[in-house]
């Protein structure tokens, strides 16, 4: 899609875009209401608006649809976590389960250019964070990672 289709699309199908870049509906809905965009860094600057309107179960909602770092996936997560080697995947499931018991959700890291093992150390310094810094990190990363998919998706 380009952002000339995105901005001329049906809501309906311009929130389903929004939503395949970051899965909380208030994002998505308001990507959609914000159109025209008059240029990708007009719709990247929406983005950022959007996250400061989002709330902590926005952003829980989001992660939701994030598989685990390591884990076997497909489609755009697969191309973004192509840095985790088969060697990381037991370390990062480990870490995962780990985090996930500490902070009740996965652990959420902008992975494009990381190797596994940055991912892993990554993983292993935010468990040291205490509940409200990690919520202010995982958002920060949910946030790099929408910009990037919001830019590879309008930019198709």
């Amino acid at each position: 899609m380009t952002l000339a289709s995105f901005n001329a699309s049906p809501a309906g199908e311009a929130v389903a875009v929004m939503l395949s870049c970051c899965a909380s509906r208030r994002f998505a809905d308001a990507m959609a209401a914000g159109r025209p965009y008059p240029s990708l860094a007009a719709a990247q600057g929406a983005t950022r608006t959007a996250f400061e309107s989002l709330t902590w179960d926005d952003v829980r909602e989001a992660m939701s649809a994030h598989p685990r770092i390591g884990a076997r996936v497909q489609g755009q997560s697969a191309a973004e976590q192509s840095g985790v080697a088969d060697a990381s995947r037991a370390a990062l499931a480990a870490g995962n389960a780990r985090y996930e018991e500490r902070f009740g959700y996965v652990f959420l890291i902008c992975a494009t250019g990381l190797s596994g093992e940055q991912m892993r150390a990554a993983l292993e310094e935010r468990l040291r964070n205490d509940p409200a810094t990690e919520q202010a990190v995982a958002t920060a990363e949910l946030e790099k990672i929408t910009l990037l998919r919001v830019a590879k998706k309008l930019a198709a």
